[in-house]
C-alpha cells in the first residue's frame, strides 16, 4: 500500500471507542543506569490489558460500516485478540464467535466470555482453531477477523506511533517494538517512516520464535518448525504476509532476546513502574538493553512498547527465577568437590563474600561430591569467567549451568537423583505437551507400556504447555523401534542423553 495511502488509514482509524490514549512513561531507574532517557508506552494500561483493542475495534468498526447486515464476526485466538475482537464486538452491539484451542486456561476464556462472545473451544493448538473458525465463518456467514494480517487491523495498531510523536515531539533514537505475526511492527513502522523517517523502528523477537528475522534473511516468508512457547503472545510460526510486506524495506533492524533476558526485562518494569507486563509485552524493552549493550550508546532516547499484561500468575515465580540470570547478576556452575570434612567450607572461602543463591549437593562416592551452585554477581560475565578461572586455579573440576536450559529448567530442582545400581540402558528426553485435563496421565500411560521410566521431572510454569524431562529405560535391539514411536507423537520431543548436566548430577 502507498504509504501516503496508509497515512490515511492511520489518521482515520477508529479505535478510541475503545482503546485510551496510553501514556509514555519514564523509567528513572533503567534510564540512570543504561544512560539513556528510556520511554515505556503503556498499552498494558488499556481496557483488555493490551494494545489489540485498538486494530480489533478498527477493523469491526469498518467492516459494519461496508456491511451493515451482517450476522457477526469470528476469530481464532487464544489471548489478548480474542478480547480486543469481542470488546469490540459488544460495543458495536454485534454477534461474536471466539475460537479458542481446548488447551486454553479457563482465566483467558471467562476474559472472553465476559465481553458476551461465543467461545468455541476446539483443537490442541491455534492452528487448529484457525482453521475450524474458517470453516464456521463460511457455514455461518460471519466475518473473519484477522489478528494481524489485515490493513485495518495494522492501521489500527499503527496509532500508537501517532500517539508518540505528540506525546514527545523531541528527538527519539529508536522505537522497539515486540514482533509476532508483525501487525504491531507494520503499523508503527509504516506511520513513522511516513511522518519522522529519522526514527529508527526495530522489532524485536523471542530467539526461539524468530520468524521475521528468518523471513528478513531469507527474503521471503519462512514457516518456522518449531516456536518457543513462553512469550506466547508472540509465539508465531510464520510472518503475515501483508505485514511483511511493508515491514521488510521499512524497518530498521530485528533483534531477537532469551527467555532469562525477557524475564530480566520485565523485572525491570516492575522496578520502575509496579507494573508486571506479560512476557511478549516484556520483549521490546529487552530488545532496547541488547542494543544498548551492543552499540554502547548513551544520551538518546528510547522509546520501548509494552505491548501488555496478560500474565498468568502463576508464572511469575519462572520469571523471578529467571530474571538474575537475564541481568548476568547470577551464575549458575556445577562444582566437583573432594568428599572430606572441611571441603564445603574451603569452597564458600574461594567464592569469597559473594551471595550463595542455592546450593544443591549429592555425594558421588567416596572420593567426590557434585555441587550445583548458584552464585550471585555484581559485574556480570566478567566476574563470573573469574570465578571459575579461581576455581579451576585450585584444582576443581567447573562447568557453567549459566546457560544450559535443561540445568535450568529441571536438574538443579532433581540435584541428586543419581540411578540405582542396574540402571544402564536409560534415555533421557524432553517432552512439551498442551496442558489439559488427563494429557499427562495418557502421555504417561501411553510410554509406561512399554518401556520402563526410571526419571521423571515436571513442574508447572502456568504456560498453556507442559514441560518433562524422563529417563526411558530402553535396551540397545530396541532403539529403533522407540524412535519410531517417539515419531507419531503430536507435540516436541529432544533427546537430552548426551546433555552435560544429565551426565554429572543424574547420570
Amino acid at each position: 500500500m502507498p504509504t501516503k495511502q496508509f497515512l490515511e488509514k492511520v489518521l482515520t482509524a477508529r479505535v478510541y471507542d475503545v482503546a485510551k490514549e496510553s501514556p509514555l512513561d519514564i523509567m528513572p531507574g533503567l534510564s540512570q543506569r543504561l544512560s539513556n532517557q528510556v520511554l515505556l508506552k503503556r498499552e498494558d494500561l488499556q481496557p483488555v490489558f493490551s494494545f489489540k483493542c485498538r486494530g480489533a475495534f478498527n477493523k469491526v468498526y469498518q467492516v459494519l460500516q461496508e456491511q451493515p447486515g451482517i450476522k457477526g464476526v469470528i476469530a481464532a485466538s487464544a489471548g489478548n485478540h480474542a478480547q480486543g475482537v469481542a470488546l469490540a464486538a459488544k460495543k458495536l452491539k454485534m454477534h461474536a464467535t471466539i475460537v479458542m484451542p481446548a488447551t486454553t486456561p479457563m482465566i483467558k476464556v471467562n476474559a472472553v466470555k465476559s465481553y458476551s462472545a461465543k467461545v468455541v473451544l476446539k483443537g490442541e493448538n491455534f492452528d487448529e482453531a484457525y482453521q475450524h473458525s474458517l470453516k464456521l465463518a463460511e457455514k455461518e456467514k460471519l466475518i473473519f477477523i484477522h489478528p494481524y494480517d489485515d490493513l485495518d487491523v495494522i492501521a489500527g495498531q499503527g496509532t500508537i506511533a501517532h500517539e508518540i510523536i505528540r506525546q514527545y515531539p523531541n528527538d527519539i533514537e529508536a522505537i522497539f517494538v515486540p514482533v509476532g505475526g508483525g501487525g504491531l511492527l507494520a503499523g508503527i513502522v509504516g506511520f513513522m517512516k511516513s511522518v519522522k523517517p529519522s526514527i529508527k523502528v526495530i522489532g524485536v523477537e523471542p530467539e526461539d520464535a524468530a520468524c521475521l528475522e528468518a523471513a528478513m534473511l531469507a527474503k521471503r516468508r519462512v514457516k518456522l518448525k518449531e516456536v518457543g512457547i513462553f512469550a506466547d503472545g508472540v509465539a508465531v510460526r510464520q510472518i503475515g504476509q501483508v505485514t511483511f510486506k511493508m515491514i521488510r524495506d521499512l524497518v530498521d533492524d530485528v533483534i531477537t532476546v532469551s527467555t532469562d533476558q525477557i524475564c530480566a526485562a520485565i523485572k525491570d518494569t516492575y522496578d520502575d513502574t509496579r507494573a508486571i507486563c506479560e512476557p511478549a509485552g516484556a520483549i521490546s524493552l529487552a530488545g532496547l538493553k541488547k542494543y544498548v549493550d551492543e552499540h554502547a550508546i548513551e544520551g538518546h532516547t528510547l522509546v520501548a512498547i509494552n505491548s501488555g499484561a496478560n500474565m498468568n500468575f502463576d508464572r511469575l515465580r519462572h520469571v523471578s527465577e529467571r530474571a538474575e540470570i537475564g541481568e548476568q547478576r547470577e551464575a549458575l556452575l556445577a562444582v566437583e568437590i573432594p568428599e572430606r570434612p572441611g571441603s564445603f567450607k574451603q569452597f564458600c572461602q574461594l567464592i569469597g563474600k559473594r551471595q550463595i543463591t542455592e546450593f544443591n549437593y549429592r555425594y558421588a562416592d567416596s572420593k567426590s561430591a557434585r555441587v550445583f551452585a548458584g552464585i550471585q554477581l555484581t559485574r556480570g560475565v566478567e566476574e563470573k569467567d573469574q570465578i571459575i578461572s579461581h576455581l579451576q586455579e585450585k584444582e576443581y573440576q567447573v562447568d557453567d549451568m549459566t546457560d544450559n536450559e535443561v540445568a535450568k529448567l529441571h536438574t538443579r530442582y532433581m540435584v541428586g537423583g543419581h540411578p540405582g545400581p542396574g540402571v544402564d540402558n536409560e534415555l533421557l528426553y524432553r517432552f512439551q505437551f498442551p496442558e489439559k485435563p488427563g494429557a499427562l496421565l495418557q502421555f504417561l500411560g501411553e510410554i509406561g507400556r512399554r518401556w520402563n521410566i526410571s526419571l521423571f521431572h515436571y513442574r508447572n510454569h502456568g504456560a498453556d504447555y507442559g514441560r518433562i524431562l524422563m529417563g526411558i529405560q530402553v535396551d540397545a535391539d530396541q532403539h529403533r523401534e522407540f524412535r519410531q514411536f517417539l515419531s507419531t507423537l503430536s507435540f516436541p520431543y529432544w533427546e537430552e542423553t548426551g546433555n552435560r548436566a544429565y551426565e554429572i548430577f543424574l547420570k
